[in-house]
């Protein structure tokens, strides 16, 4: 009953996007409250306790600033978007998993288990190419198929984390890049091949890194041959590269025609391809126990996620214009004004010490969208874009309390320190300062 309730949520939430009636946003807040506190009792201890914690705080700061009933719902209405987002991108794992695509990603990483190298360059390229659809979904499939493998912690903590860190910089099927990009007032065809060129140096440099440390650390012994993989499995994989190509550049088409928030497109995307792939492939019936599952099973665990979504979302908007908030950006200001390099290091302390104690990064990474001007700080809304962008992947694949870092590290089997600092501390070092460099460079 509480998938129904919401789905439902989502679904007005789009219909209110385009009729624009104000009783009808005031429903679907109503609803969005009620869904965080149905999601609060079933939620893990520690995300019901800081989602509380969170959005007490943004209530209360929100209520004195003077703005009242109206204010909160404005902030709840703008997390929307992405709680939309976040239950209905599942829905695309759906005819991926039905057109035999998991498959041969599976046959394809059984046929490299006797090269380390090679092993992890598909780890990393397939999370790479699934991640930007398949969000946290994708590191858990593959585990799936890699554990009768039994690979080494930290080849699992090295792999996970940078294949699927690259998406979180530019994928728009991310609450990040939607996020960051909806605050900033940039369209994601504007952005998309700046984010994407990041994302791919980050899995060059995560590869050489890797074939370095495998070189002390030889696995070629622990890992046995298989057999080669089939033409059938390699038209598959070519299959879905397209796929994914074709995904991702219609949700520019219909951003450059229509000029719809990028994160309401892909929300239509997540029905629709599914829908679509049910009638060209005649397959209802195959479609109806996997439909049912995501209705079952996947809307019903989002509670933690809702929890922390909605509470750092409504944290980060009533931090706007606060004391606090115009404090931060006058420091941040006056470091821009000084140096660009201190002002973007800044940045990235601030947010990794807030997100390292449990804050998501909605809340930080939110409130500085929100809160900063890229004109007074002599930047293009796209290099802030950027730095926040990278920002945020780097606190997401550091902080033992992101989603990511707290999967990763069970599957590993080693701590979420271990997992983000010491398995993975170069390589996020490495691309933090490369990355100062390039958004430096393009200033």
């Amino acid at each position: 009953m509480r998938s129904y309730f919401i789905l439902g949520m989502c679904v007005l939430f789009l219909v209110e996007y385009f009729v624009e009636l104000e009783w009808l946003q005031l429903v679907v807040v109503g609803l969005s409250l009620l869904a965080f506190l149905g999601s609060a009792f079933k939620a893990d201890r520690f995300p019901r306790l800081l989602g509380i914690i969170m959005m007490t705080a943004g209530l209360i700061i929100e209520w004195r600033k003077g703005t009242g009933v109206q204010g909160i719902s404005d902030g709840l209405f703008l997390i929307l978007p992405l709680i939309c987002l976040l239950t209905l991108a599942p829905l695309l794992s759906i005819p991926l998993r039905l057109s035999g695509y998991f498959v041969s990603i599976a046959a394809l990483l059984r046929n490299l288990m006797h090269q380390p190298k090679k092993l992890y360059a598909g780890i990393t390229g397939t999370l790479f190419l699934l991640a930007p659809v398949l969000n946290l979904g994708s590191v858990r499939i593959l585990n799936e198929f890699l554990e009768e493998i039994k690979l080494p912690s930290a080849m699992s903590a090295k792999s996970y984390l940078v294949g699927f860190s690259t998406a979180v910089m530019w994928s728009p099927y991310f609450a990040s890049v939607s996020l960051v990009l909806h605050y900033l007032n940039i369209s994601f065809k504007g952005y998309i091949l700046y984010g994407m060129g990041l994302s791919i140096l980050s899995l060059v440099v995560g590869n050489i890194l890797f074939a370095l440390w495998e070189k002390r650390h030889p696995l070629s012994e622990k890992l046995t041959p298989e057999a080669p993989l089939e033409k059938g499995h390699r038209l598959q994989m070519m299959k879905l590269v397209l796929f994914v190509v074709i995904l991702m550049s219609a949700c520019l088409v219909v951003e450059n025609f229509t000029h719809w928030s990028m994160i309401v497109i892909v929300c239509l995307m997540s029905i629709l391809v599914p829908a679509g792939y049910g009638v060209i492939s005649k397959g209802w019936k195959r479609m109806a126990s996997p439909l049912e599952d995501f209705r079952d099973r996947t809307v019903p665990m989002m509670n933690n996620e809702i929890m922390l979504f909605m509470s750092a979302g409504m944290l980060a908007f009533a931090m706007k214009g606060t004391s606090a908030a115009n404090g931060v950006s006058t420091f941040l200001g006056q470091l821009a004004n000084q140096s660009f390099i201190l002002f973007a290091l800044a940045v990235m302390l601030i947010v990794l010490s807030i997100t390292y104690i449990g804050i998501h990064q909605i809340a930080a990474v939110g409130a500085l969208a929100m809160q900063l001007n890229p004109a007074e700080l002599g930047m293009s809304n796209i290099g802030l874009a950027l730095l926040l962008l990278l920002t945020w992947s780097i606190s997401t694949a550091l902080s033992p309390f992101s989603g990511l870092n707290l999967m990763v590290s069970r599957f590993a089997g080693i701590s979420g320190v271990q997992t983000g600092l010491r398995a993975n501390g170069l390589h996020l070092s490495i691309i933090a300062l490369i990355g100062i460099a390039i958004i430096a460079f393009i200033e």
